[in-house]
């Protein structure tokens, strides 16, 4: 099943700059072959729903293996069977209606 996810993964008790545990999350994802797409507050994934959930496990295994005691973590995610749909597709359809 294809998953589209909003991740935010906050590494805790490692000091108020924390890019340098983000970018290893985005090393990992990018690894994992899935489609990406960074900003602000978090990054949006795009993949089948196991290898998704394997890579953000990944996340969480590096982000505590750079020294993080504990890490807190927004999911926001969604399924359609009804049709595929890609992040572009949604960002597209807003657009068109602006």
């Amino acid at each position: 099943m294809r998953v589209m996810v909003d991740l935010c993964i906050v590494p805790l008790g490692v000091g108020v700059s924390l890019s340098s545990y983000i970018a290893a999350c985005e090393k990992v994802l990018n690894e994992a072959g899935l489609k990406i797409a960074l900003h602000s507050y978090g990054t949006n994934i795009e993949g089948e729903w196991d290898e998704v959930f394997a890579a953000i496990k990944r996340c969480h295994e590096t982000v505590h293996a750079l020294g993080a005691p504990r890490i807190t973590t927004t999911i926001k995610l969604g399924t359609r069977t009804d049709r595929e749909q890609t992040m572009e597709d949604k960002i597209r359809s807003v657009q068109e209606k602006m």
